[in-house]
């Protein structure tokens, strides 16, 4: 007795592999049907069976266009049916997608985070005056608390004037400023006491130690 076995390196490779090689087997022979009627009420069928093999795409909106795009991509849009929804072209598949810039702050400065430009850029709208001096020093002041959460105890006050003069394109310039901003110790203090209070939070039977490096 011989036995016609299949090996996987033999067939196919499968278009959308998540619903296996059976489906695609019905998507091919739904292709070869000759009868137009029959491919309809086939590819019906195939429809309602990939559905129920991807409950989770239930709850997407739309899911029935998303099953109709993907039975169309298994067909090799080669499937000649009356699609409820518009047949997607194979060329609009494979059309790279459109390059995504970098945010501003990914090339530089990570540590002070998107949220510190948008702060910048929200003060350089307010008019001059006290209100904009306070916010453009709390902006500094914040900016040196990132920075020592970064990876340092001390940050000399230049160093955070210079950078806000550089992410604010030189419209920020407080780098002749005679007031200081707050100690690097007072801020490494609020710091470690935030973490304390975040573990004590977690539950009374919890023991966690800090140790200061």
């Amino acid at each position: 007795m011989t036995f016609d076995l299949e090996y996987n390196s033999k067939r196919s490779k499968l278009i959308i592999p998540e619903y296996g090689r059976h489906i695609q087997k019905l998507v091919n022979h739904c292709i070869a049907l000759e009868d137009k009627e029959e491919r309809n009420t086939m590819a019906k069928a195939i429809i309602d069976v990939m559905g129920n093999l991807q409950p989770h795409l239930r709850d997407v909106p739309d899911f029935k266009h998303k099953l109709w795009d993907q039975l169309h991509i298994m067909a090799d849009f080669e499937l000649d049916v009356d699609s409820p929804y518009e047949t997607p072209s194979k060329e609009e598949l494979q059309e790279a997608p459109d390059r995504l810039p970098y945010p501003k702050s990914a090339s530089k400065y990570r540590f002070y985070g998107t949220n510190i430009q948008t702060m910048i850029d929200v003060a350089l709208t307010w008019e001059e005056g006290e209100m904009k001096e306070a916010l453009v020093f709390t902006i500094a002041n914040h900016m040196k608390k990132c920075f020592l959460n970064w990876n340092k105890d001390t940050v000399d006050d230049n160093v955070i004037f210079n950078h806000l003069y550089e992410l604010s394109d030189g419209r920020i310039d407080i780098r002749d400023i005679e007031e200081d901003l707050a100690d690097s110790k007072s801020l490494l203090r609020k710091r470690s006491s935030q973490g304390q209070h975040k573990s004590h939070s977690k539950g009374k039977g919890s023991t966690n130690k800090y140790r200061k490096k």
